[in-house]
């Protein structure tokens, strides 16, 4: 049966309170000329939500499987087609209206009309976004994942890679690769832990809380939960129908995890620039000068630097829009202040992937690395607290001791420490204990304190991989446990299906019983 869009726009110009479709310019602005866009992106989950719907209704018995059945068949007919029948619509009272009165048109008002009953857009709508956020906040976590395994996996294969920590942009002390990327792996575990604690928050389901106080009719909201995945119904009608926080908080915490990306990303521009030469990156990850021949650009660090920025603005501008807005069901907060969270995810996605790679593909340069870890006299603390320990020396004394043969260092011109302190103050140096003041010495006395020596590194290296393993363990048991509500929701659809076979037409008894 063709339903044509005459058919469509006479059910929906006249709603019975409100006559007439929406303002045409209004109806491009809001939904658009035509509703592909919209499908793609909204109707696979509404249906997936009215299946469960639909078999809840049909096993309490609040709706007969002689009306549940045609529409859970005609429901799958149209998501095998692609929704062809609603493509190159107009959708002038937003998608899921096109859908349901498409479904009144085809089946009839007696089947087509009993879909919303017990429901509203409004609870329809706040599920649909925890299922999508779900998995966005699961795939975002896959990518975290991702990099911390890279980060961790360099951190063992850079073990020897000594070079000068800056602070203040000035070479401060030697530490290794190593020891840097298993500190970013340590930081990112605190983001996944942020996003992790978002996932729990959207475990819970708003279906059944109507459109903003619940129902009269005995649904079994329980059951609903479940064949969506979800580990228990929201309590509370207008706490579900009204709350948006859970984007706020993913938007929170991507926003401090593209802090600690873009400080990565900083980090890892500093050093690939000729002027620090400490590490090179592979010839796929980097571009050229359209002019100056000589060029050789990491510059997807840059986007990966904006990409890491763009979840901040979207936390203000989701924050604000929902700011000052009534506590129950409202446009400003459900819709507009929704819209920020998909390009943030999305770029900060990619921001993940793009930095994996820049780790993975980096190479470091331990030439260069080690002659600045000796020119910036990054040995000068380790010197002190020789004295400090070895000859009994207040550690300010220490501290302007070798202050001051730096200076002297600087006028002199000369380069290494251990050689310009044993000619200012052969007296240190008396007997049989001497400082080991190599960078790489330096680093494996450094074992106190969280430091870059050897079993402090690989301490922190293997804290990150268990963490790694339990969060990867319980996302799979969540994948596991929305696969088992999909395939549970497909048996349950089909029982109501071949109940209404074998049932006796106007029969029409409960698929519980």
């Amino acid at each position: 049966m063709v339903i044509s869009n005459a058919q469509i726009l006479a059910h929906l110009g006249d709603t019975g309170r409100v006559a007439g479709t929406l303002h045409p310019k209004a109806q491009a602005i809001l939904f658009g000329d035509v509703a592909d866009d919209a499908i793609d992106r909204d109707l696979p989950w509404i249906t997936q939500v009215d299946r469960a719907h639909l078999v809840m209704m049909a096993e309490t018995g609040l709706l007969p499987i002689a009306h549940v059945s045609p529409l859970l068949r005609r429901i799958d007919e149209m998501e095998c087609s692609g929704f062809a029948s609603l493509r190159g619509r107009s959708a002038p009272r937003g998608v899921y209206l096109l859908y349901e009165t498409y479904l009144i048109a085809d089946l009839g008002e007696e089947i087509g009309g009993v879909l919303q009953t017990a429901r509203s857009r409004n609870d329809l709508g706040a599920t649909v976004l925890r299922m999508r956020l779900r998995q966005v906040v699961a795939d975002l976590l896959t990518g975290l994942s991702r990099l911390q395994t890279t980060l961790l996996r360099r951190a063992e294969d850079c073990a020897d890679a000594v070079f000068p920590i800056y602070t203040h942009y000035q070479p401060a002390q030697p530490v290794t690769l190593a020891h840097y990327y298993a500190g970013v792996a340590g930081a990112l575990d605190r983001d996944a832990e942020a996003l992790h604690a978002v996932l729990s928050d959207l475990d819970r389901c708003p279906l059944g809380a109507g459109a903003v106080g619940g129902t009269g009719l005995p649904i079994d909201t329980r059951r609903t939960a479940a064949l969506l995945g979800f580990s228990t119904p929201w309590a509370h009608s207008i706490d579900a129908v009204a709350s948006r926080d859970a984007v706020l908080r993913l938007l929170a915490a991507l926003g401090i995890l593209g802090v600690t990306v873009s400080r990565l990303a900083h980090d890892l521009q500093l050093w690939t620039t000729g002027e620090f030469g400490f590490l090179t990156v592979a010839d796929d990850l980097v571009g050229t000068s359209s002019m100056m021949p000589q060029k050789r650009n990491v510059y997807m660090l840059e986007h990966i630097k904006g990409m890491a920025a763009a979840p901040m603005g979207a936390l203000t501008a989701a924050a604000m829009a929902m700011h000052a807005t009534p506590f129950s069901n409202s446009i400003a907060v459900g819709t507009e202040g929704v819209k920020p969270v998909w390009a943030a995810a999305s770029g900060m996605a990619d921001a993940l992937t793009l930095v994996r790679l820049i780790v993975a593909g980096a190479e470091p340069n331990q030439g260069a690395m080690r002659l600045r870890a000796i020119s910036g006299q990054t040995n000068a603390t380790a010197l002190a607290d020789w004295l400090v320990r070895e000859r009994g020396m207040p550690f300010r004394r220490a501290h302007h001791e070798v202050g001051g043969v730096i200076r002297g260092m600087m006028v002199q011109g000369v380069v290494d420490l251990a050689t310009a302190a044993r000619d200012a103050h052969p007296e240190w140096f008396h007997g049989e204990r001497s400082p080991h003041l190599k960078p790489i010495d330096v680093v494996a006395a450094q074992e106190h304190g969280g430091g870059p020596g050897p079993d402090s590194t690989i301490r922190e290296i293997e804290r990150v991989r268990a963490s790694l393993r339990t969060r990867r363990a319980a996302l799979v048991a969540q994948h596991r446990r929305w696969r088992a509500a999909r395939q549970t929701l497909r048996s349950a659809v089909e029982r109501v299906l071949d109940i209404a076979v074998i049932d006796r037409p106007g029969q029409g008894h409960p698929a519980g019983a």
